[in-house]
Protein backbone atom coordinates (compact mmCIF):
# COMPACT_ATOMS: atom_id res chain seq x y z
CA UNK A 1 0.00 0.00 0.00
CA UNK A 2 2.54 2.36 0.44
CA UNK A 3 3.59 2.73 -3.68
CA UNK A 4 -0.21 3.66 -3.46
CA UNK A 5 0.30 6.66 -0.76
CA UNK A 6 3.51 7.74 -2.30
CA UNK A 7 1.55 7.77 -5.76
CA UNK A 8 -0.93 9.94 -4.53
CA UNK A 9 0.18 12.17 -1.58
CA UNK A 10 3.10 13.16 -4.04
CA UNK A 11 0.97 14.39 -6.72
CA UNK A 12 0.06 18.00 -7.39
CA UNK A 13 -3.71 18.83 -6.04
CA UNK A 14 -4.54 21.77 -4.13
CA UNK A 15 -8.35 22.31 -3.93
CA UNK A 16 -9.56 23.57 -7.40
CA UNK A 17 -7.01 22.00 -8.93
CA UNK A 18 -7.68 18.37 -8.28
CA UNK A 19 -7.06 17.12 -11.91
CA UNK A 20 -4.02 15.34 -11.81
CA UNK A 21 -5.47 13.57 -8.79
CA UNK A 22 -8.34 12.33 -10.70
CA UNK A 23 -6.28 11.21 -13.69
CA UNK A 24 -3.95 9.11 -11.60
CA UNK A 25 -6.97 7.68 -9.35
CA UNK A 26 -8.64 7.09 -12.92
CA UNK A 27 -5.79 5.02 -14.56
CA UNK A 28 -5.69 2.89 -11.51
CA UNK A 29 -9.04 1.69 -11.37
CA UNK A 30 -9.79 1.56 -14.96
CA UNK A 31 -11.24 -1.72 -15.92
CA UNK A 32 -12.28 -2.87 -12.26
CA UNK A 33 -15.22 -0.67 -11.74
CA UNK A 34 -18.16 -0.26 -14.37
CA UNK A 35 -18.65 3.08 -14.81
CA UNK A 36 -15.68 6.09 -14.43
CA UNK A 37 -16.89 9.78 -14.90
CA UNK A 38 -16.30 13.17 -13.83
CA UNK A 39 -18.75 16.07 -12.76
CA UNK A 40 -18.68 19.98 -13.66
CA UNK A 41 -17.13 20.69 -10.40
CA UNK A 42 -14.19 17.82 -11.10
CA UNK A 43 -15.64 14.89 -9.08
CA UNK A 44 -14.06 11.70 -9.92
CA UNK A 45 -17.13 9.04 -9.49
CA UNK A 46 -16.51 5.48 -10.03
CA UNK A 47 -19.37 3.05 -10.16
CA UNK A 48 -19.63 -0.58 -9.26
CA UNK A 49 -22.94 -1.17 -10.42
CA UNK A 50 -25.59 -3.33 -8.83
CA UNK A 51 -29.28 -4.06 -7.65
CA UNK A 52 -29.47 -3.08 -4.25
CA UNK A 53 -29.10 -0.16 -2.71
CA UNK A 54 -26.75 2.63 -3.47
CA UNK A 55 -24.17 3.77 -1.04
CA UNK A 56 -21.55 6.75 -1.55
CA UNK A 57 -17.87 5.99 0.05
CA UNK A 58 -16.31 9.48 -0.14
CA UNK A 59 -12.67 10.62 0.13
CA UNK A 60 -11.51 13.99 -0.94
CA UNK A 61 -8.74 14.08 -3.29
CA UNK A 62 -7.49 18.10 -2.58
CA UNK A 63 -4.72 19.75 -0.46
CA UNK A 64 -4.37 22.59 1.22
CA UNK A 65 -2.02 25.63 -0.58
CA UNK A 66 -1.10 28.36 -1.15
CA UNK A 67 -2.27 31.14 -3.48
CA UNK A 68 -0.28 34.57 -4.76
CA UNK A 69 -1.63 37.40 -4.43
CA UNK A 70 0.80 39.92 -4.69
CA UNK A 71 4.59 40.11 -6.35
CA UNK A 72 7.06 42.86 -5.24
CA UNK A 73 9.78 44.60 -6.85
CA UNK A 74 12.33 42.31 -5.46
CA UNK A 75 10.18 39.49 -6.33
CA UNK A 76 8.83 38.36 -2.91
CA UNK A 77 5.51 36.76 -3.30
CA UNK A 78 2.92 37.68 -0.89
CA UNK A 79 0.18 34.84 -0.84
CA UNK A 80 -3.10 33.44 1.13
CA UNK A 81 -4.10 30.57 2.01
CA UNK A 82 -6.10 27.82 0.10
CA UNK A 83 -7.49 25.69 3.05
CA UNK A 84 -6.88 26.18 6.94
CA UNK A 85 -3.24 26.98 7.31
CA UNK A 86 -1.88 27.61 10.79
CA UNK A 87 1.05 30.58 9.82
CA UNK A 88 3.37 29.35 12.84
CA UNK A 89 3.62 25.86 11.49
CA UNK A 90 4.48 26.91 8.12
CA UNK A 91 7.82 29.05 8.96
CA UNK A 92 11.00 27.59 7.10
CA UNK A 93 8.28 25.28 4.89
CA UNK A 94 9.09 24.78 1.50
CA UNK A 95 6.16 25.08 -1.14
CA UNK A 96 6.18 23.86 -4.97
CA UNK A 97 3.79 25.54 -7.65
CA UNK A 98 2.77 23.02 -10.63
CA UNK A 99 5.37 23.99 -12.86
CA UNK A 100 7.91 23.13 -10.17
CA UNK A 101 9.40 26.02 -9.16
CA UNK A 102 9.85 26.29 -5.40
CA UNK A 103 10.19 29.04 -2.61
CA UNK A 104 10.76 28.72 1.21
CA UNK A 105 8.05 30.74 3.07
CA UNK A 106 9.41 33.54 6.03
CA UNK A 107 8.39 36.49 7.98
CA UNK A 108 8.92 39.81 8.14
CA UNK A 109 11.89 40.52 10.35
CA UNK A 110 9.85 43.46 12.06
CA UNK A 111 7.44 40.99 14.30
CA UNK A 112 7.77 41.53 17.79
CA UNK A 113 5.32 38.43 19.15
CA UNK A 114 6.09 35.36 17.41
CA UNK A 115 2.13 34.32 18.33
CA UNK A 116 0.35 36.84 16.72
CA UNK A 117 2.28 36.35 13.06
CA UNK A 118 -0.38 36.20 10.28
CA UNK A 119 0.23 35.04 6.97
CA UNK A 120 0.02 38.96 5.49
CA UNK A 121 3.02 39.41 7.10
CA UNK A 122 5.13 36.15 5.63
CA UNK A 123 6.48 36.19 1.96
CA UNK A 124 7.55 33.33 -0.34
CA UNK A 125 11.42 33.86 -1.47
CA UNK A 126 11.62 31.70 -5.05
CA UNK A 127 15.36 33.43 -5.53
CA UNK A 128 14.39 35.80 -7.51
CA UNK A 129 15.52 39.49 -7.92
CA UNK A 130 13.11 41.56 -9.16
CA UNK A 131 9.21 41.62 -9.94
CA UNK A 132 10.38 40.65 -13.81
CA UNK A 133 12.35 37.92 -12.65
CA UNK A 134 10.03 36.43 -10.40
CA UNK A 135 6.64 36.69 -13.39
CA UNK A 136 8.88 34.51 -15.40
CA UNK A 137 7.90 31.86 -13.09
CA UNK A 138 5.12 32.47 -11.06
CA UNK A 139 2.08 34.64 -11.61
CA UNK A 140 -0.84 36.21 -9.50
CA UNK A 141 -3.26 33.44 -8.79
CA UNK A 142 -1.04 30.72 -9.29
CA UNK A 143 -1.35 28.10 -6.37
CA UNK A 144 1.43 25.63 -4.21
CA UNK A 145 1.27 23.50 -2.03
CA UNK A 146 3.78 22.28 0.77
CA UNK A 147 7.08 19.69 -0.03
CA UNK A 148 6.97 16.69 2.24
CA UNK A 149 8.40 13.29 0.68
CA UNK A 150 6.46 10.28 1.55
CA UNK A 151 8.67 8.10 4.31
CA UNK A 152 7.87 4.73 5.80
CA UNK A 153 9.31 3.75 8.92
CA UNK A 154 8.02 1.59 12.14
CA UNK A 155 4.39 0.70 10.54
CA UNK A 156 4.19 4.74 10.16
CA UNK A 157 3.26 6.70 7.16
CA UNK A 158 4.95 10.76 6.97
CA UNK A 159 3.96 12.61 4.46
CA UNK A 160 2.71 15.96 3.36
CA UNK A 161 -1.09 15.52 1.83
CA UNK A 162 -2.14 12.91 3.48
CA UNK A 163 -5.43 14.58 4.32
CA UNK A 164 -6.80 13.40 2.81
CA UNK A 165 -4.90 11.14 -0.63
CA UNK A 166 -4.86 8.49 2.57
CA UNK A 167 -8.71 8.26 2.51
CA UNK A 168 -8.17 8.38 -1.37
CA UNK A 169 -5.84 5.49 -1.06
CA UNK A 170 -8.24 3.48 1.17
CA UNK A 171 -10.90 3.80 -1.30
CA UNK A 172 -8.80 2.83 -4.49
CA UNK A 173 -7.45 -0.10 -2.29
CA UNK A 174 -11.22 -1.20 -1.64
CA UNK A 175 -12.35 -1.03 -5.16
CA UNK A 176 -9.42 -3.09 -6.46
CA UNK A 177 -10.47 -5.58 -4.12
CA UNK A 178 -13.59 -5.97 -5.26
CA UNK A 179 -16.42 -6.53 -2.76
CA UNK A 180 -19.04 -8.77 -3.47
CA UNK A 181 -21.98 -7.37 -3.16
CA UNK A 182 -25.14 -6.46 -4.50
CA UNK A 183 -25.43 -2.99 -3.53
CA UNK A 184 -24.35 -0.24 -6.15
CA UNK A 185 -20.88 0.98 -4.69
CA UNK A 186 -20.03 5.09 -5.60
CA UNK A 187 -16.25 5.59 -5.00
CA UNK A 188 -16.64 9.24 -5.08
CA UNK A 189 -13.07 11.38 -5.05
CA UNK A 190 -14.78 14.66 -4.30
CA UNK A 191 -13.28 18.09 -5.06
CA UNK A 192 -13.16 21.57 -2.86
CA UNK A 193 -13.39 19.63 0.65
CA UNK A 194 -10.62 21.94 2.26
CA UNK A 195 -12.25 25.30 1.10
CA UNK A 196 -15.99 24.44 2.30
CA UNK A 197 -17.02 20.41 1.87
CA UNK A 198 -18.06 21.96 -2.01
CA UNK A 199 -17.51 18.74 -4.17
CA UNK A 200 -19.61 16.03 -1.99
CA UNK A 201 -22.54 18.56 -2.37
CA UNK A 202 -22.70 18.73 -6.05
CA UNK A 203 -21.82 14.70 -6.41
CA UNK A 204 -24.22 13.52 -3.35
CA UNK A 205 -26.77 15.57 -5.28
CA UNK A 206 -26.37 13.89 -8.41
CA UNK A 207 -26.75 10.07 -6.80
CA UNK A 208 -28.82 10.94 -4.13
CA UNK A 209 -27.65 7.27 -2.42
CA UNK A 210 -29.36 5.41 0.50
CA UNK A 211 -26.09 5.92 2.75
CA UNK A 212 -23.09 7.60 2.74
CA UNK A 213 -19.81 7.47 4.12
CA UNK A 214 -16.50 10.00 4.35
CA UNK A 215 -13.29 8.72 4.44
CA UNK A 216 -11.01 11.14 6.30
CA UNK A 217 -8.26 12.08 8.49
CA UNK A 218 -9.07 13.01 12.66
CA UNK A 219 -7.05 13.90 14.99
CA UNK A 220 -5.28 11.56 18.00
CA UNK A 221 -4.61 12.22 21.97
CA UNK A 222 -1.48 10.53 21.76
CA UNK A 223 1.27 13.34 21.87
CA UNK A 224 2.51 15.04 24.49
CA UNK A 225 0.47 17.35 26.49
CA UNK A 226 -2.22 17.09 23.42
CA UNK A 227 -6.02 18.07 23.82
CA UNK A 228 -7.83 14.68 25.03
CA UNK A 229 -8.90 12.77 22.91
CA UNK A 230 -9.63 8.76 22.65
CA UNK A 231 -8.26 8.14 19.41
CA UNK A 232 -4.58 6.87 19.05
CA UNK A 233 -2.05 6.02 15.89
CA UNK A 234 -2.15 2.24 15.34
CA UNK A 235 -5.49 1.14 17.04
CA UNK A 236 -7.78 1.21 14.10
CA UNK A 237 -9.58 3.08 12.05
CA UNK A 238 -12.07 5.70 13.86
CA UNK A 239 -15.97 5.42 13.45
CA UNK A 240 -17.37 8.71 13.27
CA UNK A 241 -19.66 9.49 16.01
CA UNK A 242 -19.54 13.83 15.81
CA UNK A 243 -17.62 16.07 13.98
CA UNK A 244 -18.22 19.71 14.09
CA UNK A 245 -20.16 19.26 10.47
CA UNK A 246 -22.23 16.03 11.31
CA UNK A 247 -23.73 13.89 13.87
CA UNK A 248 -23.18 10.72 12.52
CA UNK A 249 -26.69 8.98 11.64
CA UNK A 250 -27.32 6.03 14.36
CA UNK A 251 -27.92 3.56 11.84
CA UNK A 252 -24.67 4.20 10.02
CA UNK A 253 -22.69 4.63 13.15
CA UNK A 254 -24.31 1.09 14.24
CA UNK A 255 -23.75 -0.71 10.60
CA UNK A 256 -19.69 0.09 11.61
CA UNK A 257 -19.22 -0.95 15.00
CA UNK A 258 -20.83 -4.15 14.21
CA UNK A 259 -19.41 -5.10 11.53
CA UNK A 260 -15.66 -4.79 13.01
CA UNK A 261 -17.06 -6.82 16.05
CA UNK A 262 -18.16 -9.67 13.63
CA UNK A 263 -14.88 -9.63 11.90
CA UNK A 264 -12.76 -8.90 14.74
CA UNK A 265 -11.43 -5.59 13.32
CA UNK A 266 -9.97 -3.03 15.55
CA UNK A 267 -11.56 0.25 15.74
CA UNK A 268 -12.05 3.35 17.68
CA UNK A 269 -14.85 6.05 18.90
CA UNK A 270 -14.07 9.66 17.18
CA UNK A 271 -15.77 12.31 18.48
CA UNK A 272 -13.77 15.41 16.72
CA UNK A 273 -14.56 19.03 18.28
CA UNK A 274 -13.70 20.94 16.15
CA UNK A 275 -13.52 20.38 12.27
CA UNK A 276 -15.69 18.32 9.50
CA UNK A 277 -15.49 16.46 6.68
CA UNK A 278 -17.83 16.24 3.27
CA UNK A 279 -20.06 13.56 5.42
CA UNK A 280 -21.29 17.51 6.86
CA UNK A 281 -22.73 17.98 3.39
CA UNK A 282 -23.45 15.02 2.18
CA UNK A 283 -26.36 14.29 4.97
CA UNK A 284 -28.12 17.62 4.23
CA UNK A 285 -28.72 17.11 0.45
CA UNK A 286 -31.70 16.82 -0.99
CA UNK A 287 -34.42 15.49 1.25
CA UNK A 288 -31.34 14.22 3.81
CA UNK A 289 -28.93 10.66 3.88
CA UNK A 290 -28.28 8.94 6.38
CA UNK A 291 -24.53 9.47 6.43
CA UNK A 292 -21.49 8.88 9.15
CA UNK A 293 -17.74 8.38 8.82
CA UNK A 294 -14.36 6.16 8.60
CA UNK A 295 -11.48 8.17 9.64
CA UNK A 296 -7.43 7.94 9.57
CA UNK A 297 -6.09 9.05 13.07
CA UNK A 298 -3.25 11.26 11.72
CA UNK A 299 -0.61 13.14 13.88
CA UNK A 300 -0.09 16.93 12.95
CA UNK A 301 -2.85 17.61 10.04
CA UNK A 302 -2.61 20.03 7.81
CA UNK A 303 1.36 20.25 8.41
CA UNK A 304 3.40 19.36 5.78
CA UNK A 305 4.83 15.89 7.55
CA UNK A 306 1.47 14.05 8.91
CA UNK A 307 1.22 11.41 10.16
CA UNK A 308 -0.40 7.70 10.70
CA UNK A 309 -0.48 3.94 11.04
CA UNK A 310 -0.54 2.00 8.09
CA UNK A 311 -2.28 -0.95 9.24
CA UNK A 312 -5.03 1.58 10.40
CA UNK A 313 -5.54 2.33 6.86
CA UNK A 314 -5.70 -1.47 6.22
CA UNK A 315 -8.25 -1.96 8.80
CA UNK A 316 -10.14 0.47 7.07
CA UNK A 317 -10.27 -1.08 3.79
CA UNK A 318 -11.63 -4.12 5.81
CA UNK A 319 -13.93 -2.80 7.57
CA UNK A 320 -15.82 -0.71 4.64
CA UNK A 321 -15.32 -4.29 2.72
CA UNK A 322 -17.69 -5.82 5.64
CA UNK A 323 -19.85 -2.17 5.43
CA UNK A 324 -20.53 -2.78 1.79
CA UNK A 325 -21.65 -6.69 1.81
CA UNK A 326 -24.25 -5.60 4.15
CA UNK A 327 -27.73 -4.83 2.55
CA UNK A 328 -28.76 -1.38 3.58
CA UNK A 329 -32.41 -1.61 5.16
Amino acid sequence: MFELIDTLTQTFGPSGYEKKVAGTIADLLKGKVDEIRSDALGNLICVKKGSGKKIMLAAHMDEIGIIVSYIDDKGFLRFGNIGGIPPLMILGQRVVFENGTTGVIWYEEDIDNMKNTKLDKMYIDIGANARTDAEKLVKVGDLAVFVGETVEQNGRIISKALDDRIGCAVLVQLALSRPQTDNEIYYVFTAQEEVGLRGAKTAAFGIIPDMALAIDVCDTGDTPSCKPMAVRLGEGPAVKIKDHSVIAHPKVKDRLINAAKEKNIPYQLEVMLAGGTDAGSIHTTAGGIPSGGVSIPTRYIHDASEMVDIADAENAVKLLAEFVREMVH
